[in-house]
C-alpha cells in the first residue's frame, strides 16, 4: 500500500484571519496539495515536528503552542506557553523530545523550554540565552538575530546560527537541567549572514546556508577528547546571481532519505537543488531555476523526491514542481495554489 502524507504550512496572519496553520492532503503521485483544514493560531512564524513524530509544535505570538497529531494528520491543541520574549522564528527539539528550543531573531535569545514526556505539553522555561555583539551592516546586522537554533544528530550540541553578528555559536546541552554552555563558536564570513542549518543524516556533516552570502557551507563534524570540532570542507552557491544586490538565500532542507539537500534564494526567486555524496559530504549541484513567485521563503522536496514545492511569501502562492533528474531541470506541475504569507512547510507520514 502506498504511504500517505499531509503537509503542514504556517502562515503570518496579519492580512487575513488567524488561522495560521494550514494542513493539507498530499497527492504523491500527481504531485499537489489539496487542502484540508486550517487550525487558529496566530501569526505562526514557524513550525516542527517531535522527532518521536506525536507533536507538532509552532510559535504565535504569545509564544510556542503544542498539538497531538492525530492518526489522520489532524492537530489537537495542547497548551501555549510564554517564551518571555519577542515572537520566535525558529523551533527544534533535541532528539530525545524532552526540550524545546525557540530562536529569537527579534531580540536575539535562545528559549529552551522543557517538554511534557506524557502528552507533548510546552512546559516551563529551563534556560535564556542572549547573544552579544555587533555586525557589521547597520541597517539589519548591527546587533544578533538569531535565525535558527538546531542539535548535533548525536544529541550533544546545540547549534545556533546568527545572521547578525556572522557567528554559529555551539553550546553543549545539559540533559537533566536543560541548559545551555557554549563551548565553541563557528566565525563565519564577514556579511555573510548564515540564516539556516541541517545536519546530513549520519550526522557527520553540517550544511549552513547564509543569506548574504548567498551560498552553503559544508562542514565535517566529529568529536575529540569531548570537544567539538567543525572543518569546513566545501563552499557552493545558491543561485547564479549570488553576489548580485538585493539577492538573499533563504532555505535550506534535506530530502527524506537524505540523497538531495534544496536551497531557496529571495531577489533571484530560484530554487537549487544538491545531491549529497554520502561518503564525503559534498554537493554537487544539479540546477537553480525559477520558482514562478515572489520571495521562495521556504521550498522542500516531497517525500519521494520526484516533485517540490515552493512557498513564494511575497506573492502568496504556491507553486508546484515535476522533478527531471535526466535533464537536471523542474517543470512546473499544474498552477499555483493561494496561501497567505506562507512561511516554512513540513511533511508527515500518517501512519496506517
Amino acid at each position: 500500500m502506498a504511504k500517505k502524507y499531509v503537509a503542514y504550512v504556517s502562515t503570518y496572519t496579519m492580512k487575513e484571519n488567524h488561522r495560521g496553520i494550514k494542513i493539507y492532503d498530499v497527492d504523491m503521485e500527481h504531485g499537489r496539495f489539496t487542502e484540508r483544514c486550517d487550525i487558529i493560531i496566530t501569526n505562526s512564524s514557524y513550525v516542527t515536528i517531535s522527532h518521536n513524530r506525536k507533536y507538532l509544535y509552532a510559535i504565535t505570538d504569545t509564544g510556542v503552542s503544542s498539538y497531538k497529531i492525530l492518526p489522520d494528520g489532524n492537530l489537537e491543541f495542547v497548551n501555549t506557553a510564554s517564551t518571555n520574549s519577542m515572537r520566535g522564528c525558529y523551533l527544534s527539539t533535541d532528539y530525545e523530545d524532552k526540550f524545546l528550543f525557540c530562536a529569537g531573531y527579534h531580540d536575539g535569545k535562545i528559549t529552551v523550554l522543557h517538554l511534557d514526556e506524557s502528552c507533548g505539553a510546552v512546559d516551563a522555561i529551563t534556560d535564556e540565552v542572549f547573544h552579544k555583539g555587533l555586525g557589521s551592516i547597520a541597517e539589519r546586522s548591527y546587533r544578533p538575530h538569531i535565525s535558527c537554533v538546531k542539535m548535533t544528530r548525536d544529541n550533544k550540541y546545540l547549534c545556533a546560527a546568527d545572521l547578525g553578528i556572522d557567528y554559529v555559536n555551539i553550546y553543549r546541552l545539559d540533559h537533566e537541567r536543560g541548559t545551555l554552555r557554549q563551548v565553541d563558536i563557528i566565525r563565519c564570513d564577514i556579511d555573510s549572514a548564515p540564516r539556516h542549518l541541517k545536519f546530513s543524516e549520519d550526522g557527520r556533516f553540517l550544511y549552513i546556508i547564509s543569506e548574504m552570502k548567498n551560498c552553503i557551507d559544508v562542514y565535517h563534524y566529529h568529536e575529540e577528547g569531548n570537544v567539538p570540532y567543525f572543518d569546513l570542507i566545501q563552499t557552493v552557491p545558491t543561485s547564479d546571481k549570488y553576489n548580485v544586490k538585493g539577492v538573499a538565500a533563504s532555505a535550506l532542507n534535506i530530502s527524506m532519505d537524505g540523497r538531495y539537500i534544496l536551497a531557496s534564494t529571495a531577489g533571484d526567486n530560484c530554487v537549487a537543488l544538491f545531491e549529497i555524496n554520502q561518503k564525503t559530504g559534498e554537493l554537487n549541484r544539479l540546477f537553480s531555476l525559477p520558482v514562478s513567485g515572489e520571495y521562495p521563503k521556504d521550498a522542500a522536496l516531497f517525500p519521494d523526491n520526484r516533485h517540490l514545492v515552493s512557498l513564494n511569501h511575497e506573492s502568496d502562492t504556491m507553486t508546484f514542481f515535476r522533478v527531471d533528474y535526466e535533464n537536471n531541470c523542474i517543470v512546473m506541475n499544474g498552477k499555483e495554489m493561494r496561501v497567505c504569507q506562507a512561511n516554512c512547510v513540513i511533511f508527515h507520514e500518517l501512519k496506517e
